[in-house]
């Protein structure tokens, strides 16, 4: 097995980088000091960073679901600014003993995301590490649209998601607790699969705040509340539940409510949460889970939430 302790840093590059996604802003890509790329609109920003035993584990997880895994939940992260993601920049920090087929597995999994939607890796670096890090930040663009933040929610907004909720977190229970009851749900916490372009659609239907559901939705929920001054009430009996999570819970010999808790504070499915104006401007394809109000912070069926979310320092 070669690893990449075996490798000088260039040969690495050589050997991976031709395996990499493009994108269709590039102008200049990889090899030089940056990239230069074309922008239509705003820039839009942001990162996000995978560590080892934190984030993912080698033990579950191949450099290909790492990989998706990265871009995915990026390109979600613009796609819920009303945006449209072209470009990501990758770190890789990891240690010499890493296997070379794990970062060719890793540049195959980033290409395998992005693909799909345009999107192309235009730089980055490369360091060694005690563990694996991946680090990403995402570039977007709003073609002359302006962002949706958290902020903007009013009281008499409704509040939709554009999927089905709990897959993610029902894939890792079963992964922690070394039982294999539902292939879907755990695929889903691999590597996550968001309607990208819901962001979007929500933004042209007149969404008035939007967030990725990355933390798990009463955690997020809490900061539009928090951003936007207002108080976000949700009925759990109008939250989509997705068919694995529930799957998952009969499987594990858990009351169904687990799937439930699940899609309220699971987190990872990437899916958005936004408010409307009115419930007539709500995509068809998202569904209705409350309302904003007058006052601060969230309701859960009228009492604060009994989940918490995922916390990063927790």
């Amino acid at each position: 097995m070669t690893t990449i302790g075996d490798m000088d840093e260039d040969a690495l590059i050589a050997l991976f980088s031709p395996r990499l996604p493009r994108s269709d802003a590039e102008i200049l890509g990889p090899g030089d000091d940056a990239a230069v790329l074309a922008v239509d609109g705003h820039l839009v920003v942001s990162a996000d960073v995978l560590v080892e035993n934190r984030h993912f584990r080698s033990a579950w997880s191949t450099g290909e679901d790492v990989g998706w895994r990265a871009a995915m939940q990026n390109i979600a992260d613009i796609d819920a600014m009303g945006a449209v993601a072209t470009s990501l920049e990758v770190t890789l920090c990891a240690p010499p003993s890493t296997p070379v087929d794990w970062v060719l597995g890793l540049a195959d999994g980033l290409r395998e995301a992005c693909e799909p939607h345009g999107v192309g890796v235009v730089g980055g670096d490369l360091s060694g590490a005690s563990e694996i890090v991946v680090a990403v930040t995402v570039l977007g663009e709003t073609h002359g649209t302006e962002p949706i933040t958290r902020a903007d929610a009013v009281a008499g907004d409704v509040l939709a998601v554009s999927g089905a909720l709990g897959a993610a977190r029902a894939g890792f229970e079963q992964l922690e607790r070394g039982s294999r009851v539902d292939e879907e749900a755990i695929g889903l916490f691999l590597r996550p699969a968001p309607r990208i372009g819901a962001g979007l659609e929500g933004a042209l239907h007149g969404a008035t705040a939007m967030m990725d559901l990355s933390d798990g939705l009463v955690r997020d929920a809490a900061r539009i509340a928090r951003a936007s001054e207002v108080e976000l009430s949700i009925d759990s009996s109008l939250v989509p539940v997705h068919d694995a999570a529930v799957r998952t819970a009969r499987g594990l010999g858990l009351d169904v409510d687990a799937a439930l808790a699940w899609a309220l504070g699971g987190g990872e499915d990437h899916h958005m949460l936004a408010a409307f104006p009115r419930t007539s401007a709500v995509p068809s394809t998202w569904r209705v889970i409350g309302e904003v109000r007058e006052g601060s912070g969230l309701v859960v069926d009228g009492a604060p939430p009994s989940v918490a979310g995922w916390d990063h320092f927790g």
